[in-house]
């Protein structure tokens, strides 16, 4: 068994805010045993401004929050998978990137965001991530004391085939970080998360953001760990910031995966 920290945020506009938040969560993840943290999308900076944010976005090398984590990670010997943060590339829009970054601050890998957030919806909220983000193109898992980690972010989980493709690479954990609206987490959130852990026979640890932010946003929180047969070991609720433990049993995966052999089982579907 190994013991992970999920922490729920509620990210503001200002970058040194909330890299203090996140340095104190690793401070307090080690002390409590975890061997890894995981923190929400956009840990580093929550902001629908996207003139006001931009001052905020530069590229991985010069980013502070990143810099900061890496020495946390370095400084207290744990794992953390940083939900995301905006940074800087070629182009004019900007990519929503998570780290790996291992127990020595070395970043182990990153994952860009694939599926952009452009949503119309009933309650009259609109997002069109895509103005300002350009997708990723690449699917990613890595190593770590979990085992292999497969990497997304958020909208991500609304894409089977994603999850498919990490299934096939045998992720036995899948970071799905978010900063889901209310609406949409009302009737969505369980039951996706509870889904894609079925279906990868894999353990899903989804930190999210809650609460009201300063940007104006509104999210859902209810972070959750959820094991490989669709049972929820942690729900953080959907009111303040905190930081919630649970373990993460190899054991588990291997039962679940001899009882209902989903990954072997499945066929190639003809188009």
């Amino acid at each position: 068994m190994t013991r992970i920290a999920v922490l729920q945020m509620n990210s503001g506009i200002d970058p040194d805010e909330n890299t203090s938040m996140l340095a104190r969560a690793v401070s307090d993840a080690a002390e409590g045993g975890a061997a890894m943290l995981f923190t929400p999308e956009m840990s580093g900076l929550l902001d629908q401004d996207r003139r006001r944010a931009a001052q905020h976005v530069v590229s991985d090398d010069e980013n502070p929050t990143l810099a900061a984590m890496r020495a946390a990670a370095r400084e207290h010997g744990i794992w953390i998978a940083l939900g995301s943060l905006a940074v800087s590339g070629e182009g004019e829009r900007w990519a929503n990137r998570a780290f790996l970054i291992d127990d020595k601050g070395v970043i182990a890998a990153h994952y860009d965001k694939m599926h952009m957030f452009d949503v119309e919806l009933a309650d009259g909220e609109s997002w069109h991530e895509s103005n300002a983000y350009r997708p990723g193109e690449e699917v990613v898992t890595a190593q770590t004391p979990l085992g292999t980690l497969g990497l997304t972010i958020c909208y991500d989980i609304r894409f089977p085939a994603l999850f498919e493709a990490l299934g096939a690479r045998g992720s036995d954990v899948i970071a799905i970080p978010a900063a889901f609206t209310r609406a949409t987490g009302r009737d969505h959130w369980h039951v996706l998360q509870r889904a894609r852990a079925i279906e990868a026979s894999a353990y899903v640890v989804a930190a999210a953001q809650v609460g009201e932010h300063e940007d104006g946003r509104k999210t859902y929180g209810h972070s959750l760990v959820v094991d490989p047969w669709g049972e929820v070991l942690l729900d953080m609720g959907g009111e303040e910031p905190g930081l919630g433990f649970a373990e993460i049993d190899p054991a588990r995966i291997a039962e679940v995966r001899g009882q209902v052999p989903s990954l072997a089982n499945r066929r190639e579907i003809p188009n």
